[in-house]
């Protein structure tokens, strides 16, 4: 049995998994050979990426709610005594011209290098963790997968059966497009304008041609959507009082209910998302622009439902260290 920790630190949040890999009846081998026994799963809101579409570079203040996230999961990991750690981080330490201030604060706090991993490579991960559990049992999910990680400044595209066959990372992102289009003077339009939701969604389109010229979404049988646009999404569309990650996971929301819920968020001001049960408060501002990647998705595609996992790029990085 090895006990690992892995880390995702992306534009939005920070994300901790701890884990125990184990090989079934004494086995011993590879990683597909183990089993994933969760122990801590928990994420932090820290919108790390923070005016980086607008600057280049990563806010002081930015830095130190990631850092202040950090310390947290430096206490979890030494009480859980995990061994081996594995800290990613993608789009907005990727973008950002200060990166070494995040990744020698990030040295200090956990003694681990954050690996600041590409966009294909972010992929690979979010495939490997969303799919492990599909194949077989009583789940029924036909091949190939498209796997979609709607992250806060880019989405990751990745078509496979067992294995990644194509990805592409873009830049879109609930975070990136909401501070593209939607802030004015410091302000988030509140509701969005037709004209800005209008400007959003032709950003998507223009990213969704790019990611078709390397990944064949059209192809794919199985519609899968990580990250926390998606699962707030589909809690909305369960209509659930409390999150309840058991309950969405592997949860199958008809393309209709993705239509009705976005069309709600976009509409609905600041005070009506923010009192939404499930709704987390650093999703409040950004979740519509993330449901209306979601839904352009499903539309580009003609995917009637999309299966959402609550696993994904944690676990694709908790697996490597099988």
């Amino acid at each position: 049995m090895t006990r690992v920790a892995a880390i995702d630190c992306g534009t939005n949040s920070i994300r901790l998994l701890v884990a125990d890999l184990t090989a079934p009846d004494g086995a011993s081998g590879a990683g597909a050979a183990c089993e994933l026994k969760e122990l801590d799963r928990r994420m932090t809101i820290v919108r790390l990426g923070e005016g980086v579409d607008r600057t280049g570079r990563l806010a002081p203040k930015a830095l130190e709610r990631t850092f202040a996230a950090c310390r947290e999961y430096a206490e979890v990991i030494r009480e859980l005594g995990a061994g081996r750690v594995r800290f990613a981080a993608t789009s907005a330490s990727r973008d950002a011209e200060n990166r070494e201030d995040f990744v020698r604060g990030v040295v200090d706090i956990l003694g681990v290098e954050p690996e600041v991993i590409t966009g294909d490579q972010e992929a690979e991960f979010s495939f490997t963790g969303a799919t492990r559990e599909l194949a077989g049992g009583a789940h029924r999910f036909e091949k190939p997968y498209l796997v979609v990680d709607i992250g806060g400044g880019s989405t990751e595209f990745v078509v496979g059966e067992d294995h990644v066959r194509a990805a592409r990372s873009v830049d879109i992102g609930c975070v990136r497009l909401t501070e593209r289009h939607l802030v004015r003077d410091g302000r988030i339009s509140d509701p969005p304008t037709p004209g800005q939701v209008g400007a959003i969604k032709a950003d998507i389109e223009a990213a969704l041609d790019l990611a078709e010229e390397t990944v064949p979404l059209a192809e794919a049988r199985t519609l899968v959507g990580l990250a926390g646009s998606v699962t707030t999404v589909a809690a909305i569309a369960l209509g659930l009082t409390a999150y309840d990650p058991a309950a969405i996971h592997h949860s199958r929301i008809p393309l209709d209910q993705v239509r009705a819920t976005t069309d709600r968020l976009l509409t609905a001001t600041h005070t009506e998302r923010a009192a939404i049960p499930v709704m987390h408060p650093g999703r409040t501002d950004v979740i519509g622009a993330g449901a209306l990647v979601l839904l352009s998705i499903m539309e580009r595609t003609g995917a009637e439902e999309v299966v959402v996992s609550e696993h994904d790029i944690l676990d694709g990085l908790a697996w490597s260290l099988a």
